[in-house]
């Protein structure tokens, strides 16, 4: 039997509390509306882009403004300063794009905002402002797949423990038993996906819960001809199912490797915030975007689903987690003791205006603010830290892991990942590139010589800069 849940929230938004400063920020954010995943090349709607956006307004009106009682102490409102705001996104163009989206909303175009400091004034009296209306190019960081810093917001990619452990979910008599069950429920859909490329009628399962109700619900928001094939009660159970499927494949309190990607979430966000505090409130918002997997994950590890069962269930379109640091007093500069800090979790299910960004308690605290301290130890103890120890756990191959594994090297490993006395490059044509390679040098070294005495006959007199005086920034 399906379980009935959705991210639904009525409590009311956090209200500040008097004496109150908020002293640093940092945000997980989910990409908005986009096309099936099913598709190859997928990417965010017109309404995706809107909802980040829209999103990102909603962060600027709370912690930016001036207007605000929650506005981040010493935060730039209008003009953004490269050292208050860090962003970071996998380099996957959903995600890169929605945190893109995000960070137009946090600082708009300057003209919006104040012609005036929007203008340069050029000496000669020429006033010039950035393009499309004094449009503010906030550096986001990007990750690509072979980088190390990739981890900490998709710690599952790469990661064959978190596959395997997720296969025992689909082992499992649960599964087993919501699958047989739902057979036929799945199957009544058949009209409304047989275009689908590679599906057949048999196909239509639990098993493909969540990669049914996205097909579906994309054309329930994007074709007005399907949305009439497909009643609220039905889409409402594809999501119901949807959820129990993702929220089982990305945690399970007795197997760990399952919330890997929450375990280096968990990592990042406090890395984020420690600098925050280290630096004195130098850094004021940091910005991380990624994935509806990571969320049911983290909302597992941090034992959210104890404080309402809505957390198993699938965060909406532009949902967002959010990590104050703040201090119960009224102050004009940072707090010289972590003493007098405390950190607070606030979520936001979607983009919908009204919807509350709300705070909830975590770790099985009955408090939604907790200590410095405490915070950090709890979170530490659920976070992985350190990339040795994701590739440890992950008994990953990423060529990164390389540094912590001999035996991933390349001077170890043929070409097609096993060891080079087996099935890498004969003898024969390792012997062939070795020849190839030693006529290189030679030529090169050749090169060099000729290059070098023809420099002493021609150049001038030194002027005493050496190599490395460059200055930074120059090139």
């Amino acid at each position: 039997m399906a379980i009935k849940t959705s991210l639904v929230f009525l409590t009311a938004s956090v209200l500040p509390v008097l004496g109150e400063t908020i002293l640093g920020l940092t945000v997980f954010t989910r990409h908005g509306d986009r096309n099936s995943k099913h598709y190859p090349g997928y990417g965010l709607t017109n309404l995706g882009f809107q909802q980040n956006f829209q999103t990102g307004g909603l962060y600027r009106e709370i912690y930016l403004s001036s207007n605000s009682s929650k506005q981040i102490l010493g935060i730039s409102e209008d003009i953004y300063v490269p050292a208050q705001i860090w962003a970071s996104a996998p380099d996957q163009k959903v995600l890169a794009n929605t945190a893109t989206a995000f960070l137009q909303g946090l600082y708009p175009p300057l003209e919006q905002l104040d012609p005036q400091i929007a203008t340069n004034t050029l000496t000669n009296g020429t006033k010039y402002t950035n393009p499309l209306e004094g449009y503010q190019y906030v550096v986001l960081h990007t990750t690509d797949g072979e980088s190390p810093n990739t981890i900490w917001i998709k710690g599952d990619d790469g990661c064959p423990a978190v596959t395997e452990v997720s296969g025992d979910f689909e082992l499992s008599a649960e599964f087993m038993e919501r699958e047989a069950s739902t057979k036929s429920f799945y199957e009544g859909f058949w009209e409304q996906l047989q275009d689908v490329y590679d599906y057949t009628e048999s196909k239509l399962s639990y098993a493909r819960a969540y990669d049914i109700f996205d097909l579906i619900n994309v054309a329930q928001i994007h074709n007005s001809s399907a949305s009439e094939n497909v009643t609220a009660e039905e889409l409402f159970q594809l999501r119901t199912l949807a959820d129990s499927a993702e929220f089982g494949l990305n945690f399970n309190a007795s197997q760990p490797a399952r919330s890997i990607h929450a375990q280096t979430l968990a990592g990042a966000i406090l890395n984020q915030l420690n600098q925050t505090v280290t630096g004195k409130g130098k850094l004021k918002f940091s910005l991380l975007a990624g994935s509806y997997d990571t969320f049911l994950a983290f909302f597992g590890l941090t034992e959210l689903t104890a404080v309402s069962p809505n957390f198993f269930g699938l965060p909406d379109y532009a949902s967002t987690m959010a990590f104050e640091i703040l201090t119960d007093k009224d102050v004009t500069e940072f707090p010289s003791s972590v003493d007098d800090l405390k950190v607070r979790f606030l979520f936001r299910n979607g983009s919908d205006a009204g919807a509350p960004l709300t705070p909830f308690p975590l770790f099985g605290q009955q408090e939604t603010t907790l200590s410095w301290t405490e915070f950090t130890a709890q979170l530490g103890e659920r976070a992985i830290t350190t990339v040795e120890e994701w590739c440890g756990l992950c008994k990953s191959t990423e060529s990164f892991c390389a540094a912590y594994d001999p035996s991933l090297s390349s001077g170890s490993i043929g070409i097609n990942g096993s060891n080079s006395s087996g099935s890498g490059m004969s003898n024969a044509v390792a012997g062939v590139i070795g020849a190839m390679v030693t006529l290189a040098v030679v030529a090169l070294a050749g090169l060099v010589f000729y290059l070098f005495t023809r420099k002493r006959k021609t150049a001038p007199p030194s002027s005493g800069a050496s190599v490395g005086s460059v200055e930074k920034g120059s090139v």
